[in-house]
């Protein structure tokens, strides 16, 4: 059973920076795609951002590019999300998913496809 744990959401002000942390249980680290979404009150869980099992490739969402950076460390079998210039839009949960691909060099952007999930990590931005 793979367990994700994030870590690292807060209360920011717009314009700052967070760096959330997803650590992982499965040492088979680079067979998986990981990819982290989020979900405002009252809205559907969105996709974000993901990378590769690799870490060749990355996908954004248009509301995140230039904003929000992706990268993973096989070594502390650990994803990180660097999300600067912080909005209020950007308020809602955020959620790692860890997706097991035949395939270290692709990723999805379908929460379907994503077997494992974190608790999810609060991240408020206030104007």
């Amino acid at each position: 059973q793979v367990q994700l744990v994030e870590s690292g959401g807060g209360l920011v002000q717009a314009g700052d920076s967070l760096r959330l942390s997803c650590a992982m249980s499965a040492r088979t680290f680079s067979n998986y795609a990981l990819a982290w979404f989020r979900q405002a009150p009252g809205r559907e869980r969105e996709f974000v951002v993901a990378i590769s099992g690799d870490g060749s490739r990355t996908g954004y969402a248009d509301s995140v590019k230039g904003r929000f950076t992706i990268s993973r460390d096989s070594s502390k079998y650990t994803v990180y999300l660097q999300m600067n210039s912080l909005k209020p839009e950007d308020t809602a949960i955020y959620y790692c998913a860890a997706d097991w691909r035949g395939s270290v060099d692709t990723y999805s952007s379908s929460r379907l496809q994503y077997e494992y999930w974190g608790q999810g990590t609060q991240v408020t931005v206030s104007s």
